[in-house]
């Protein structure tokens, strides 16, 4: 009997991963994910940034500080009163036993977990874009290291930030391989030591 070709194509060949691939690699993709927000109001920015730097390398500097992301304020919903002045007053207060929950006794404010990050890569040090991408991508790769080794990243608001340009005469290139391993390995340096900064306070 003859055999019927098989009508199923052949699988692909698997493609080698580029560079801007290798950039967006994490942790999440092996194992259990933790997963880090990012801070986007401008507010937390400046507050975080106002706060000492908690460590310091070459290129970058981190801060953090121990908090939530603020929160917009909500639209007043109070409601102009169309009735005069005149109008009828309330007969009489409600009796003390029932009136609402003592205002004074505030509900236990949780512990504080979770971890928020901020990036900024200024122009003024990054000229070409590419960079500044290059760099964003290896900092939040960075900090997503280090939430998964070790004691963890301690909870609050964290941002990092490029101090100091990168000498062009030792990168050339807008991106290159020597600038991200370069910067890859001064970022897990310097977020190993933040951490473990935080850890003695």
């Amino acid at each position: 009997m003859a055999a019927v070709p098989s009508s199923t194509p052949a699988a692909p060949r698997a493609a080698s991963a580029s560079p801007s691939d290798r950039d967006r690699a994490t942790p999440c993709a092996t194992g259990a994910c933790v997963v880090i927000g990012r801070i986007v109001r401008s507010v937390d920015f400046e507050r975080v940034l106002s706060a000492p730097s908690r460590a310091r390398s070459a290129h970058f500097a981190v801060h953090h500080v121990q908090d939530r992301p603020s929160q917009p304020r909500k639209p007043s919903t109070h409601r102009l009163s169309t009735e005069l002045s005149t109008g009828g007053a309330p007969v009489g207060k409600p009796a003390v036993d029932d009136a609402p929950g003592d205002a004074s006794s505030t509900p236990p404010v949780p512990p504080l977990q979770g971890a928020w990050m901020g990036v900024v890569v200024p122009k003024r040090y990054a000229k070409r874009s590419v960079t500044r991408t290059l760099l964003k991508r290896q900092i939040r790769a960075a900090v997503q290291r280090q939430s998964q080794g070790g004691t963890g990243l301690p909870a609050g608001l964290w941002v990092v930030r490029l101090r100091s340009p990168f000498a062009v005469k030792d990168f050339p290139s807008a991106a290159s391989d020597a600038l991200r391993c370069a910067a890859r390995g001064e970022l897990d340096e310097l977020m190993a030591i933040a951490v473990r900064r935080g850890a003695r306070t």
